[in-house]
């Protein structure tokens, strides 16, 4: 079996079209048809359900996909081996973080990874947990930082950092920094109209969960993705936010509001780093698990 016939066959079946495959391997698509279509012919199976809105793999061509991903990954992790002993810690890293997480690991994160490791890639993507999750299990991502993952069959869950939630209000005017206001008890947090986040996310699951062990539920004012747009919200009145320290800290405009501290219980939700058990990590991926350890507790929980 020819190494790049099956890596024209897996990115086709990710991609679902020869079209974006060939732009995105560079190549002639006549020519990527038929490496593909020479596949088919020596495994004596049809890979591919070609019609006029792309290609989806088969029954046999999604066991080959699978296959596929892990053979391409044992390649890509040979060659990362032999080009340490030549350089030093080489390959690409494709990492997921959460929006709230990405505004403050980011910049830290590439500066350390650039620092140490000059002839690797990282690509960093956001997304919201259960997404990330499926992206390990298809291999469109080898790292995540999830908040209270799920435990799914081949994904492997490591501890964080744990991080307080706090409950985000408007900064009346003329009002102080200081003294911090009282903390407020989850019950009365429960009567406040909210701006909170879709489901499935995990911010939203969790509140949901610990208002409910104690026999209340949130006030739902608004449903809306995304921090930035939460945070402008509150600050036009719209309602109260529950968000990480981190996230209003790092807006465009952390004085515009005032931050509260949740008891009765406390708020606190677990970051998790989360990777494929299905795939063995490569050398250049443990140096980033550590490096990501390393940056999230020192910007994470300062």
């Amino acid at each position: 079996m020819d190494l790049k016939q099956l890596e024209y066959f897996v990115r086709v079946a990710e991609l679902g079209s020869f079209t974006r495959a060939a732009q995105a391997l560079n190549i002639a698509q006549p020519a990527l048809s038929r490496q593909v279509r020479l596949l088919e012919v020596e495994l004596r199976q049809n890979l591919l359900v070609r019609n006029g809105r792309g290609a989806t793999p088969t029954q046999a061509g999604q066991l080959l996909l699978e296959h596929g991903r892990g053979i391409l990954h044992q390649v890509e992790r040979a060659r990362e081996e032999l080009g340490r002993v030549r350089t030093g810690l080489t390959g690409r890293v494709a990492l997921g973080l959460p929006p709230s997480v990405a505004r403050v690991l980011t910049v830290p994160l590439t500066r350390a990874f650039r620092l140490k490791m000059p002839e690797a890639q990282l690509s960093i993507s956001e997304g919201l947990s259960t997404a990330m999750q499926e992206n390990l299990q298809n291999g469109r991502l080898d790292i995540a930082v999830l908040y209270n993952p799920n435990q799914v069959a081949g994904i492997e869950h490591t501890p964080l950092v744990q991080e307080e939630l706090l409950l985000v209000q408007p900064r009346p005017p003329g009002l102080q920094e200081d003294p911090p206001p009282p903390p407020i008890g989850l019950q009365e947090v429960a009567t406040l109209p909210l701006v909170i986040p879709t489901r499935p996310n995990a911010i939203r699951m969790h509140v949901e969960s610990e208002m409910a062990a104690m026999g209340c539920r949130p006030q739902i004012a608004l449903e809306i993705d995304g921090v930035s747009a939460i945070l402008d919200l509150v600050a036009d009145g719209a309602g109260y936010a529950i968000l990480s320290r981190n996230a209003v800290m790092r807006s465009v405009r952390p004085s515009a509001f005032v931050v509260r501290q949740v008891s009765e219980p406390a708020l606190t939700i677990q970051l998790t780093t989360a990777v494929s058990s299905l795939r063995p990590t490569t050398l250049t991926q443990q140096a980033t698990l550590a490096l990501i350890n390393e940056v999230a507790h020192e910007w994470l929980t300062s």
